[in-house]
């Protein structure tokens, strides 16, 4: 007599069209754009939001506080909104801070923005005492690593793992100045924005610098 054998149901080839792929989160996928903006988000997607901000801007700190969470989750994680981030730098602080935000590549760069705006009074703060120093370098690279090294961007750069000289060389990087200077020609000069945050929906300036107004401009579809 034949003894039937049955495999374990788990060993059991499914067709692969009954086999549902996982969900592709897009909030995990962060590129360069030509310009030197950090894209987060499906390349494909059919709203692309452009941000533009400048670290030394208290109303840019109050809209990513607000905006980064329910655009991760209700709008890029789904793959129908894009969202780069580029720089419209106002003074030598902020873009001691844009070049260090840099550090370590896209992966990290949207841990590094969050950051420092998350920290942004602690390390405003000492810009103040910083400014009564009568003695600093002339040198420009050596002006910026100055700040970083005595308004607490290296302190909080340091708490994220990296090393000094890390954050020294992404201070001196020739393409990271290129591209910061690059984005902040075009977003004060081209695109025009009057102020930071500043954005564009599709290409179209938003009349606003915050969530709400924001929000309100991203097409219906894309939510």
């Amino acid at each position: 007599m034949t003894v039937a054998r049955f495999l374990p149901f788990a060993l059991i080839a499914l067709p692969a069209a009954l086999v549902a792929a996982p969900a592709t989160n897009w909030v995990n996928r962060v590129v360069i754009s030509p310009i030197g903006g950090h894209v987060m988000g499906n390349p494909s997607a059919t709203t692309k939001l452009v941000e533009y901000v400048s670290y030394t801007c208290s109303h840019c700190a109050q809209f990513v506080g607000q905006a980064s969470g329910p655009l991760k989750t209700g709008y890029v994680k789904g793959g129908k909104v894009s969202v780069e981030v580029r720089n419209a730098v106002r003074d030598k602080y902020d873009l001691t801070a844009a070049l260090l935000a840099r550090c370590g590549g896209p992966a990290r760069f949207m841990g590094n923005h969050e950051a420092l705006f998350t920290n942004q009074d602690a390390w405003m703060a000492q810009i103040e005492t910083y400014d009564r120093d009568a003695t600093k370098p002339t040198d420009q690279i050596a002006a910026l690593r100055d700040i970083g090294q005595k308004t607490g961007l290296y302190t909080l750069m340091g708490k994220r793992g990296y090393k000094p000289a890390q954050l020294d060389a992404c201070i001196a990087s020739p393409m990271g100045m290129k591209q910061v200077m690059a984005m902040t020609d075009d977003a004060w000069n081209k695109v025009k924005i009057t102020g930071t945050p500043g954005f564009t929906v599709n290409g179209t300036r938003v009349e606003g610098s915050t969530w709400t107004i924001l929000q309100a401009a991203l097409p219906p579809a894309a939510r």
